[in-house]
């Protein structure tokens, strides 16, 4: 079953190059963060940061001179801070985010295209194209597709905090890690046809989103999973989708 998720208002108003939301629940936040119970954060491909529901701005890399784009960012658990992740590994932390490693010095097969955190926020993954993950901090390494012929590349990574992580291709196609006693596999676009290439996953207790670059969502496990909220399926953007966070 096709469904989709509303995020029309976000990017028909802002001209982002690209665009990436990650989302946080709140519980006790530190001095000066968000106590709205969900909040979120947008980002351009220059590092500009959009705030919203009452998240708070941390900085950005908008007014610098980049190597490469930014092409994601994740959260701190208690939302005082994040990560911004460039296509060459870079990473700028900000607010209460601790730098623990990067790519950026290296010579990368392929670019990075998304990264993870973990559960308790000391740690994170980054995931390049070809699905190759890079662990730091305390981030554990439970495999990945690097040494796989795909048939799509990787576009993004999700990580429950049940521990491992998922890594999505652009035709859908799903990886769990550990691939034993690992995250669960509700599901994929793997065998559709789709309008629009997937752009990226999140993960949300009992299953997870697809997301299509036409903002089209897709629900996983289709019959008692994440509830399905809407999407920009039928609408025109200025620009595609890029990501998803929930």
């Amino acid at each position: 079953m096709i469904r989709r998720l509303v995020l029309a208002v976000l990017v028909t108003a802002l001209p982002l190059l690209a665009m990436l939301a990650t989302a946080v629940s709140t519980g006790a936040p530190p001095a000066g963060a968000s106590t709205s119970t969900t909040s979120y954060w947008l980002v351009a491909s220059d590092g500009g940061i959009f705030s919203f529901g009452g998240a708070q701005f941390y900085g950005s890399t908008g007014g610098m001179v980049l190597n490469k784009p930014i092409v994601g960012m994740a959260s701190t658990p208690d939302g005082g801070g994040y990560w911004l992740v460039a296509s060459d590994g870079g990473i700028f932390s900000y607010g209460d985010a601790q730098f623990y490693g990067s790519t950026g010095s290296m010579t990368l097969n392929k670019p990075i295209v998304g990264m993870a955190m973990t559960a308790d926020g000391a740690g994170y993954w980054l995931v390049a194209s070809d699905g190759g993950i890079f662990s730091y901090g305390d981030a554990q390494f439970y495999g990945s597709t690097g040494s796989i012929v795909l048939n799509k590349p990787i576009v993004g990574m999700a990580a429950p905090v049940s521990g491992g992580y998922y890594l999505v291709a652009t035709d859908g196609g799903i990886f769990t890690y550990p691939t034993t006693g690992g995250p669960p596999f509700y599901g994929s676009t793997g065998s559709l046809v789709l309008n629009k290439p997937i752009v990226g996953m999140t993960v949300v207790a009992g299953g997870y989103y697809l997301s299509g670059s036409d903002g089209g969502v897709f629900t996983y496990p289709t019959t008692g999973g994440p509830p399905f909220l809407g999407s920009t399926g039928s609408i025109v953007l200025n620009k595609p989708i890029v990501g998803i966070a929930g």
